[in-house]
C-alpha cells in the first residue's frame, strides 16, 4: 500500500488486544480464542476500520485512539463468531489450515464460543462514546448476516435463483460487515452524515466486489491456487453470480439441474466450468466486480486526500487481481 509505513495496521499489538479480550477461565473457550489470534489471516475487516479512522484524521497520538483499536477488535469478533457458526453449518473440516473448532471440540463448544465472542464485543461497545448507536448498528449488522446465511439455504431449497436474491445474500454474508467496518469509526466520533454514508458505501460496494470475486474464484480457479477444491458452491447448491449468468443461456436448464442436484453427478463441476468458458462468464463477472470497485472508490471522494484514503482506494482497485 502507498504510504504504508505511515499507517497503523492490524499488527502484533492488535493480536495481543484480541487475546486479552478473549481470555476465559474455561480452557476450551480460551483455546478457541487463541486459535483465532494465532491463525492470523488477512484481518481485512479491522484493517478497514483502522484505515477509515485514519482517513477521518485520527492517529495513534490522539487520546481516543484506544477506542478505535477496540472498535476494530469488535468488528473482528463479530466476523470470527460468524465463522465459527458458518463452519458448523457448512460442515467444514479446516479453517486457515487448522481443524475447525466444532470438529475439534464439538458443536456445543463451537456455538457457545461464538456467542462468547459476541458477548465480549458487547462489553467493549458498552464503554465507548455513542455506545447506544454503535450497539444498534452492530446488532443490525448481525441480523443481516443471519438473514443472508438463511436466505442462501432458502434459495437453494426453493430453487429461487434470482439476481435479486443473490445481491441480498452476499450483502448479508459479506458486504454488511465490511460496511460496518468502514463506517463505524465515523459513528464513534460523530462525523457528519455524508461522511458516514460515504464510508458505508465504500464498505458495502467493496464487500460486494470481494464476494463476487470469491464466487468467481470458487468456480474458475484451481485447487493449487485457491488452497481448497473448486466448485464447493455448486456442491452446496449455491447459485453465485457466474452461475446466474449461465442460467440465462441456452444451457440454462442443464445448469439448473446441476444446481438442484448439488453437482452430485460425476463431471458436473467440469461441465459448468466448460460452459462458463464458452459463454465468457469470467469476463462478464469481472466487469461487475470492476463496477462495484469503482463505486467504492467514487464514494471516497467525500474524504480529504490522505495516505489512509489512498490505501482504501488501492484495496478496492486490487480486488480484481486477488487469487485466493
Amino acid at each position: 500500500m502507498t504510504g504504508v509505513t505511515d499507517l497503523i495496521l492490524p499488527d502484533a499489538a492488535f493480536d495481543e488486544q484480541l487475546r486479552e479480550v478473549l481470555q476465559s477461565r474455561v480452557e476450551f473457550i480460551a483455546l478457541i480464542g487463541e486459535d483465532l489470534v494465532s491463525a492470523g489471516g488477512k484481518r481485512t475487516r479491522p484493517l478497514i476500520t483502522l484505515l477509515s479512522a485514519q482517513a477521518l484524521g485520527l492517529s495513534a497520538k490522539d487520546s481516543a485512539w484506544p477506542r478505535v483499536m477496540e472498535l476494530a477488535a469488535c468488528v473482528e469478533l463479530l466476523h470470527s463468531a460468524s465463522l465459527l457458526h458458518d463452519d458448523l453449518i457448512d460442515n467444514s473440516e479446516t479453517r486457515r489450515g487448522q481443524q475447525t473448532a466444532f470438529k475439534r471440540f464439538g458443536n456445543v463448544v463451537s456455538v457457545m464460543s461464538g456467542d462468547f465472542m459476541l458477548a465480549r464485543l458487547l462489553m467493549l461497545l458498552a464503554q465507548m462514546p455513542n455506545n447506544a448507536a454503535l450497539t444498534r448498528t452492530f446488532g443490525e449488522t448481525a441480523s443481516l448476516i443471519c438473514e443472508g446465511e438463511v436466505l442462501q439455504f432458502q434459495v437453494a431449497a426453493y430453487g429461487d435463483y434470482t439476481l435479486e436474491n443473490y445481491w441480498q445474500v452476499i450483502h448479508g454474508k459479506t458486504a454488511a460487515l465490511l460496511e460496518l467496518a468502514a463506517s463505524s469509526p465515523a459513528l464513534l466520533f460523530g462525523s457528519p452524515p455524508h461522511i458516514r454514508e460515504a464510508l458505508a458505501t465504500f464498505g458495502r460496494e467493496y464487500g460486494m466486489a470481494f464476494q463476487i470475486q470469491d464466487d468467481l474464484l470458487d468456480l474458475m480457479s484451481d485447487e493449487a491456487t485457491l488452497g481448497k477444491p473448486v466448485g464447493s458452491d455448486l456442491h452446496e447448491g449455491k447459485a453465485t453470480y457466474p452461475v446466474l449468468l449461465l442460467l440465462e443461456t441456452a444451457q440454462g436448464e442443464e445448469v439448473r439441474q446441476i444446481l438442484e442436484r448439488s453437482a452430485g453427478a460425476a463431471g458436473d463441476v467440469a461441465r459448468v466450468r466448460e460452459l462458463a468458458k464458452q459463454y465468457e462468464v469470467s469476463r462478464k463477472t469481472r466487469e461487475e466486480i470492476r463496477r462495484r470497485a469503482d463505486l467504492a472508490v467514487e464514494a471516497l471522494a467525500a474524504l480529504p486526500a490522505s495516505p489512509a484514503k489512498t490505501a482504501l482506494t488501492e484495496l478496492a482497485r486490487k480486488e480484481l487481481e486477488r487469487k485466493h
